[in-house]
């Protein structure tokens, strides 16, 4: 089974507010090259969730990772993304396609968070 990733975002206006979702795309590329990765985000910033997945299925993706880039669950993550994956689902009915918990949801990230937070005091 090949498997991917997909770091899913908002997007944003100002093409320099995807860096810090590139940079996390290039430190699991460095951790695991033989894992495909791409950025996808809902609005105003391309690639979008379906030409991402689409994208990776031609390159032999058999098993797709949705990670929601979000810190909270909010209408994107708890109604757009299912019924985007629904979508892709759908146009391909013979790949794995799971969605993770939203990145700002995993006790880890809350973690290291609060401990960033209290370096700088």
């Amino acid at each position: 089974m090949s498997r991917a990733v997909v770091l899913f975002g908002h997007g944003s206006r100002d093409p320099s507010w995807r860096a810090s979702m590139d940079a996390v795309a290039i430190r699991i590329r460095q951790r695991q090259p033989e894992v495909p990765i791409i950025c996808a985000f809902l609005e105003l910033q391309q690639p979008d969730l379906a030409a991402a997945v689409d994208t990776l299925v031609a390159e032999g993706a058999t098993r797709v990772l949705v990670v929601p880039m979000f810190l909270g669950i909010g209408k994107h993550a708890r109604e757009d993304l299912p019924r985007l994956l629904a979508a892709a689902r759908t146009r391909h009915p013979h790949v794995r396609l799971e969605a993770s918990t939203a990145t700002g949801e995993q006790n880890e990230v809350l973690d290291l968070l609060a401990t960033l937070t209290l370096q700088q005091l």
